[in-house]
């Protein structure tokens, strides 16, 4: 999702929005503090495994992962266990033929760092692209509309070089418990207004986005111990395989895979946040690669 070094932008943010007296600015800032405390360090930042999946010598579909840290899969132990690798194993079952995975996306970026992640992903001319990002650009104040126009943009740039995208909308940045009330409640509504944002733009581009924030976020409020890993931020492993669930099926709708698939109605509340259960992901995506 973001990194520690953000929080105090996000209270800073917060502090933006006008008639805040001076002593709530002050709260802000502190909560950002306390919470720069209480997050950990991730031990393991893996190199992103791409290549070929599934190789038979016959040519692989070219699949390409854009975004920021949740995109490159910041927080696993292994890096099997990478979205961009679950997905593209899961592309190959599902069309019976190689995945080559490449990946542009880099930790740390907000929606301005797409510009030259699509310029050298287009080169290589992805059939099928993963994009997720906003949760950044919520964090570095970058402006609601400036940030859904340019990825429209770059989603339309990705779609004339004759590409499928998904994009996976800003996460609900509301489930990150270190980070304390109301600074987190902040930084939420500013995530759900961005991603509504997102969400029109990469339609009107030809893009098919995904709202990771209301299918993710009662699971990871119900799940916290499971679904994040050990900084706290970041999703766990079980955290990216609940997304990769989620995205696997528009993944394979652009890729002409599942033509008559359709995206489903937005559930309120995922059965799994009510029953505070396991999750119910594809079998695909439930096996562990060591």
């Amino acid at each position: 999702m973001f990194g520690s070094r953000h929080l105090r932008a996000v209270a800073m943010t917060a502090a933006g929005l006008g008639g805040l007296s001076g002593a709530l600015v002050g709260l802000l800032n502190e909560q950002g503090r306390r919470a720069r405390v209480a997050i950990g360090v991730l031990e393991h930042l893996w190199p992103a495994p791409d290549g070929v999946y599934r190789d038979d010598g016959r040519d692989p579909l070219r699949f390409a992962v854009l975004g920021d840290s949740m995109a490159v899969g910041v927080g696993v132990t292994h890096p099997s266990q990478m979205p961009g690798v679950l997905l593209a194993q899961a592309l190959a079952e599902e069309a019976d033929r190689p995945v080559r995975l490449s990946t542009y996306a880099i930790s740390g970026s907000t929606t301005r760092d797409l510009v030259p992640q699509v310029g050298a992903a287009v080169l290589d001319r992805p059939q099928v692209a993963l994009v997720i990002i906003g949760a950044n650009d919520v964090t570095t104040r970058m402006p609601v509309r400036e940030s859904a126009a340019l990825l429209g943009e770059q989603v339309r740039r990705l779609r004339d070089a004759g590409c499928g995208v998904v994009v996976g909308t800003c996460p609900d940045l509301g489930t990150v418990r270190p980070i304390p009330q109301p600074l987190r409640t902040i930084g939420r509504r500013y995530g759900l207004r961005l991603a509504a944002a997102q969400t029109a733009q990469v339609r009107r581009a030809g893009g098919v986005p995904v709202p990771l924030g209301n299918l993710l976020a009662p699971e990871f409020l119900a799940r916290q111990a499971d679904m994040f890993s050990s900084d706290r931020f970041h999703p766990s492993a079980a955290g990216y395989e609940a997304a990769a669930g989620v995205l696997l099926a528009p993944l394979c709708q652009v890729a002409g895979l599942w033509p008559g698939w359709a995206a489903p109605p937005v559930p309120l509340r995922s059965a799994a946040a009510l029953a505070v259960g396991a999750s119910r992901w594809p079998a695909r995506l439930r096996r562990r690669h060591a």
